[in-house]
């Protein structure tokens, strides 16, 4: 070893657990590959040519990160999910365009480089960019001594999808009598943590292997379950209907985040009861003493994803996404009225 690697290793940073990290994720890169991808890994930037599929395509981007969940992730010891998390965070976004995901870059920092840990992340990763068909192209694990508390770590994710301009979906054609088509969550996915964890851990003063659902499921089980990602569906029903507006569940639930997707004038009329709500969100509401309104202001609430389209092809909109793995239910309604979403008891 040289000696400025020596006195690079005494500061705290471990090139060499460096290099085997990186060595431990290859395979897991390489997994996710799509015809788009050229060269291979280690390069200083990662190469994807769109090839002459498009007329005029348009790049949809879309950046976030996972979250408070992490802190569970930490305190359960259990580091391969949570890439899947980052993935869909992103790729759920860039999808409201109605873009087909390319590829996806990751940036994980640590106080202290844990090649087996930096691996279990990134495979993570990787399952994410399979279910999503998109290549993992690259990615920078910084190791941050001083930084980062022992043990924790951050993540972020860069996503970029194509979409030909003609169809863009940006919500302008969203109208009164749209039908809403909510497809199922998988539970709390990656938003409203720091409640979640006020809730469960300050509040309550659970413990991850603790059970926390009526069947027994513990917290590290049902708050760990990675978010839905709706790549596969969403693209098919693309491929059968005309949709007029998508909307992504996440940080401010039903209430901020289903107006982003249609214009002035028209409101969202949600049909409580109409889905199947995990039951995560009733435990929760319960230890927090909280309310409809502010539950549906803060979590998915059991829906994901949501579809406006015609009346006439709803039925077929929900078969598609069921013929694609996933629960889709009728939820509700576009109608006149001020901008924003109303809850209606059935």
């Amino acid at each position: 070893m040289s000696d400025n690697r020596t006195a690079y290793k005494e500061a705290g940073v471990n090139v060499e657990e460096g290099y085997r990290a990186v060595e431990m994720m290859k395979d897991h890169v390489k997994s996710t590959f799509t015809k788009g991808v050229l060269g291979g890994i280690g390069s200083f930037g990662g190469l994807f040519t769109l090839g002459t599929d498009f007329k005029e395509p348009v790049l949809v981007s879309g950046t976030d990160g996972v979250g408070t969940k992490l802190k569970i992730a930490f305190e359960a010891d259990k580091h391969d999910t949570v890439g899947i998390d980052l993935v869909a965070m992103c790729v759920n976004d860039i999808l409201c365009q109605g873009a087909k995901p390319l590829f996806f870059l990751d940036y994980i920092a640590t106080g202290k480089l844990e090649a087996e840990k930096a691996a279990n992340l990134v495979s993570g990763v990787a399952e994410g960019c399979r279910q999503s068909d998109m290549a993992l192209l690259g990615g920078e694990t910084a190791e941050m001594p001083g930084f980062y508390a022992d043990g924790e770590y951050d993540m972020a994710g860069f996503a970029v999808g194509v979409v030909e301009r003609e169809n863009i979906i940006d919500g302008s054609k969203v109208g009164k009598g749209d039908v809403l088509i909510g497809i199922g969550s998988s539970g709390v996915h990656s938003n409203g943590y720091s409640l979640v964890r006020k809730l469960v851990f300050d509040k309550h003063k659970l413990q991850v292997s603790d059970p926390l659902l009526p069947n027994g499921n513990t917290v590290e089980e049902t708050l760990l379950t990675p978010t839905k990602i709706y790549v596969k569906p969403v693209l098919a029903v693309l491929e059968e209907v005309e949709v007029h507006g998508m909307c992504h569940v996440t940080g401010g639930g039903f209430h901020e985040n289903l107006p982003r997707m249609y214009p002035e004038g028209l409101q969202a009329n949600i049909q409580l009861g109409s889905w199947e709500k995990p039951a995560v969100f009733d435990t929760l509401a319960q230890m927090g003493g909280l309310g409809d309104e502010e539950m549906f202001a803060t979590f998915n609430m059991g829906i994901g994803f949501v579809l406006a389209v015609k009346a006439e092809d709803a039925e077929k909109v929900i078969a598609t996404i069921e013929a694609n793995g996933e629960k889709a239910y009728e939820i509700g309604s576009i109608e006149s009225g001020e901008k924003g979403v109303l809850l209606c008891q059935n």
